[in-house]
């Protein structure tokens, strides 16, 4: 009875593919850890913006949401930074282990074993990836929401007076 195992060169291509499209997950990764470098440098600057120009230190309805969106978009940006534990395939801590499951098997058995686990450890470190994506999307959004009530209040304070008790 033969096995319904693809041949060694269809193996072989699946298994370059998988290589080739974690090797883009991690670039992915290290794409998404730039953008949260840039977050923090952006949102160092407007929280510098804002204590140079004095703007938080009176209060006013501007200076609150302005600490209020700084401190969401912080929240946020620690999500995004907070450390996951990435899944490397296979596990090599336990030798008795990676001997019983793998070296016991036949050359074929064990290159789709290991595909099978290349595709499980993208699919659960892609689950990472995109809660740390959608953290960051969040925290441009607040930061762009920081930018807006910065300029509005500077407007406010310097061209209408009358609109600085607010």
């Amino acid at each position: 009875m033969e096995s319904p195992t693809p041949e060694n060169p269809v193996l072989e291509l699946a298994a370059e593919d998988v290589r080739r499209v974690l090797e883009r997950q991690k670039e992915e990764r290290q794409i998404l850890i730039t953008q949260m470098n840039i977050l923090f440098v952006t949102n160092t600057a407007l929280l510098s913006f804002l204590t140079i120009s004095k703007l938080l230190t009176f209060f006013s309805l501007f200076s609150v949401t302005e600490i209020a969106l700084f401190f969401l978009n912080f929240i946020l940006l620690i999500r995004a930074l907070l450390p996951r534990q990435f899944v490397i395939s296979p596990n090599l801590q336990n030798v008795n282990n990676f001997q019983k499951n793998y070296l016991s098997l036949s050359s074929q058995d064990y290159q789709l074993k290991m595909l099978a686990n290349l595709i499980e450890t993208y699919n659960i470190n892609q689950k990472r990836i995109e809660d740390i994506a959608q953290s960051l999307t969040f925290a441009t959004f607040v930061t762009s929401g920081i930018a807006l009530v910065a300029l509005l209040h500077q407007l406010t304070v310097y061209f209408i007076p009358e609109l600085q008790k607010l």
